[in-house]
């Protein structure tokens, strides 16, 4: 007995030693990541907190650092948003609705599913070059605010449909069962009792959806979005430009200024990437506490 009571503590002494020399491992990797982010927000801050007031937001883009501004970028990026947002909400949530509710589950089903799952992991460039051949070139948008809202949809609208899906497959199968026992149809049952119950997780997955588009670059450089736009878009098929861009812009120059002006335009892109996570925290905790 005691040769194999000493065979099982070595093999806990060596268990042991092999997950504190893991977790040292885990948690040196994780402060390399931390640390060397922690680094590019300090630089980036230090560059940038200057250039960082009022003129930044009122002004157009210019050739002269001490003129230039930001203005059309921002109410691009903002109107952008605005036209994406119902779109993915729409058909995001209505296909991860019927994917989950309504479609039977055969080869088919699976088919689409794994479809949908291999493109929320597609580079983005891809898109710009599917938004460039399906928007601009056969649907003759050109390179307007509509077809660059209408890009970055496809970009997110994966993204939304596995996040609604996974939001509605939590949902307790109880619920839907006491639905139907008290006479419900299908559609009653799904709008008023499941989807309550799936919408903190559902607008947590389209906030963060759209987070992710207006940080996205390439697509909107396939399709042809502007680096100078001195004016505001007054339609949906006005040429525009978006915050990422004009960052791009001010970073291919050569003069210093502008690149201060652009950390300070990375500055105004992580607080509005803050702003609407935190956004999507709050929206979570409330429909949380309201199920």
């Amino acid at each position: 007995m005691s040769i194999f009571q000493d065979a099982n503590r070595k093999q806990i002494a060596n268990r042991r030693t092999i997950d504190f020399v893991l977790h040292i491992l885990f948690v040196i990797a994780t402060s390399i990541g931390v640390i060397a982010l922690c680094v590019l927000l300090i630089d980036i801050i230090i560059d940038g907190l200057a250039r960082l007031q009022p003129q930044l937001f009122t002004e157009f883009p210019s050739r002269k650092a001490d003129n230039s501004g930001m203005k059309s970028a921002i109410v691009g990026t903002i109107y952008m948003l605005m036209i994406m947002a119902p779109v993915s909400f729409i058909f995001g949530v209505g296909a991860a609705i019927y994917l989950e509710e309504y479609a039977k589950k055969n080869w088919l089903t699976r088919l689409i599913q794994l479809n949908i799952s291999t493109l929320a992991g597609v580079p983005s460039i891809v898109y710009g070059i599917l938004g460039l051949a399906l928007f601009v070139r056969l649907l003759s948008l050109e390179k307007s605010l509509l077809a660059g809202a209408l890009t970055m949809t496809l970009l997110v609208l994966p993204i939304i449909i596995v996040s609604a899906q996974e939001a509605i497959r939590a949902v307790p199968k109880s619920r839907r069962d006491a639905s139907f026992a008290l006479g419900a149809t299908k559609w009653q049952t799904v709008s008023r009792s499941v989807m309550p119950s799936a919408l903190p997780g559902v607008l947590t997955g389209v906030i963060l959806a759209m987070s992710r588009a207006i940080g996205e670059t390439a697509p909107l450089v396939m399709i042809g979005a502007l680096t100078y736009v001195a004016f505001l878009p007054e339609s949906i098929m006005d040429s525009f430009s978006v915050i990422p861009i004009q960052v791009y812009n001010w970073l291919s120059k050569p003069q210093p200024e502008f690149k201060e002006l652009a950390a300070s335009g990375i500055i105004v892109l992580m607080a509005l990437l803050l702003l609407m996570n935190f956004s999507a925290i709050l929206l979570r905790n409330k429909y949380q506490k309201n199920v």
